[in-house]
């Protein structure tokens, strides 16, 4: 018997490009096989292949904070605040309109909160690192669902939560924009080239300083691309497909382009909260085809070693399906009819 298709919202964090990459893919995936809609809400503006609605939401994160962790409790919700209550309200105001049948949060605790408090089933998508505080924990119990864009050999990209909530998480694989290119060209006669790919989630080098170390390292020619107007690109594939190594910080969304390339790797975890890169740089030291360097400029021993890797070693990190896998935890979850629990009613 076939399903309707079903109504789905996407908060999408307005920080780096991962959360819009993974939502961009999932609503393409559901628009093309008919499964669903997906109505976008962020703080970022709509992309332009976006194929439903997109509800834009206040920024909160201007001026000086008051109480915005709620005691420990919350990650991000001050008081009084204007744009806070202008989100939230914007948030609750689609619901009552759409109805929806699941609502994906790519990365919030509160809008977790804020979509269950409406009784929506929701997705909660995991990030590596330590989420052991209490804000993330209570947001791992509230979702419905939980989904980690890494593959299940990769143990220990989440760390400190009990083992309850680690069983509960599908362990999809990860999720690239670009295809998958499982015959990546040979290494380049003459000279070495590396890809120096920098993103846009505040590393701690600026492009500039970047691209003076990385011309330092002598024997390999260099191209750079960051989030500046001036060397972003839509679609990297075919500087990946030209470079011997690709050397990238640790954020997911990068290591999954580079896995979906196929290209051997030089990894520099860069600091995040949580110590998210610096666990991605662990785990992908043991076994996946990445040189990790603790600090940049890495330096030709780094290049040469990663050169020597095969790249075709990543396919188990990224095998292309991972869209699937998260579509059919969604619109599973959009299905699910609620257990009958022993709580109280509100």
């Amino acid at each position: 018997m076939s399903r309707d298709p079903c109504t789905v919202g996407y908060y999408v964090h307005h920080v780096g490009r991962g959360h819009l990459q993974r939502a961009r893919s999932l609503a393409a995936h559901l628009a093309a096989t008919g499964d669903g809609t997906v109505t976008g809400l962020s703080s970022l503006e709509r992309p332009s292949d976006w194929p439903g609605e997109w509800v834009d939401l206040a920024r909160d994160d201007d001026g000086e904070p008051v109480g915005p962790t709620a005691g420990g409790r919350l990650h991000w919700a001050p008081l009084r605040h204007a744009g806070l209550r202008s989100r939230t309200a914007g948030i609750s105001a689609w619901i009552e309109r759409a109805r929806p049948d699941v609502v994906v949060v790519d990365l919030s605790v509160e809008v977790l909160l804020l979509a269950r408090l409406h009784g929506v089933p929701t997705v909660g998508v995991v990030l590596p690192g330590h989420r052991d505080d209490a804000a993330h924990l209570l947001g791992f119990e509230v979702a419905d669902a939980l989904v980690a864009f890494w593959p299940p050999r990769a143990e220990g990209m989440l760390r400190g939560v009990p083992d309850a909530v680690a069983a509960r998480v599908h362990r999809l694989g990860a999720l690239s924009r670009l295809p998958v290119d499982d015959d990546p060209p040979p290494p380049a006669a003459g000279g070495r080239h590396a890809l120096l790919l920098l993103g846009t989630g505040g590393d701690a080098a600026t492009a500039a300083a970047a691209t003076r170390a990385a011309e330092r390292v002598r024997g390999w020619t260099w191209t750079v691309l960051d989030g500046t107007p001036e060397r972003w690109v839509e679609d990297p594939s075919a500087a990946m497909r030209a470079a011997d190594v690709v050397v990238t910080h640790a954020g997911q969304n990068a290591v999954a382009e580079v896995a979906a390339a196929r290209r051997p790797a030089v990894v520099v975890p860069q600091p995040r909260p949580h110590a998210e890169q610096a666990t991605t740089g662990s785990v992908l030291a043991s076994g996946w085809p990445a040189v990790v360097s603790q600090e940049w400029p890495c330096d030709a021993a780094d290049l040469d070693r990663a050169a020597g890797l095969d790249g075709r070693a990543w396919a188990e990190w990224c095998d292309g399906r991972a869209v699937e896998r998260f579509a059919a935890v969604v619109t599973g979850t959009a299905g699910t009819s609620a257990t009958t629990g022993t709580g109280e009613r509100g």
